[in-house]
């Protein structure tokens, strides 16, 4: 892996400067097992609503459901007014209302147990991809990440592709992104993550860092 040394001293300087704002929300990460439940599937509808969304937009809908009730309690039709600022409303608010009830048992939100009692953080992955509507590989890992459990995967998003060719890591950036590929690119991500020393859940904010000019979820 030829790794250009100009964009990697870019990165370099980005995560020095940011380190301090990337540790506190790597930290807060693992601090979601520590979540009210509510708090916590909270988190895991957030990336129903992030894909070709702004993820901002995203969290301030969630932020509003979560105020009134509605992401706990309501139905698609009442939810999907709220979802104005992300793309998709319609399916979104379906996905939310079939999310809560696959994270029920017993009556009762039960998503962080559902979630822990999943084998290894491949595993929950899959289970993710199987089970929860709305959610491909990106939106998994991402939603995994957040909650503590994204120290070896990528959340390949298109800044992440295009910073990954710009180091060298990937030659090009795939017209599609097949199941084969992305685990092929997550390897090399894994990789290049443990040649320069920055881990896998900081390489992702270092990026979206470059790109958004903060740290964000």
């Amino acid at each position: 892996m030829e790794i250009c040394k100009e964009k990697q001293t870019e990165i370099d300087e980005i995560y020095r400067k940011s380190k301090k704002e990337i540790d506190a929300a790597i930290k807060g990460y693992a601090d979601t097992m520590n979540f009210e439940e509510k708090d916590y599937f909270a988190e895991i509808a957030f990336c129903i609503l992030t894909p070709q969304s702004k993820a901002r937009n995203a969290w301030s809908a969630i932020t509003k459901l979560k105020e009134n009730g509605l992401l706990y309690t309501g139905n698609s039709e009442e939810i999907v007014e709220y979802l104005n600022v992300v793309r998709f409303k319609n399916n979104k608010s379906r996905y939310l209302v079939e999310l809560r009830n696959l994270m029920t048992r017993n009556g009762k939100l039960d998503s962080k147990n559902i979630l822990k009692e999943i084998g290894d953080v491949y595993e929950k992955r899959n289970w993710i991809l199987k089970n929860v509507k709305g959610m491909g590989l990106k939106e998994a890992a991402h939603v995994l990440r957040n909650l503590g459990y994204g120290r070896y995967l990528a959340i390949l998003d298109r800044h992440v592709l295009k910073n990954l060719k710009e180091l060298g890591v990937i030659d090009e950036i795939p017209k599609s992104l097949t199941k084969n590929k992305y685990f092929e690119i997550e390897k090399l991500m894994i990789a290049y993550s443990e040649k320069v020393n920055i881990p896998m859940d900081a390489l992702d904010l270092v990026f979206w860092s470059q790109q958004a000019g903060e740290v964000f979820k």
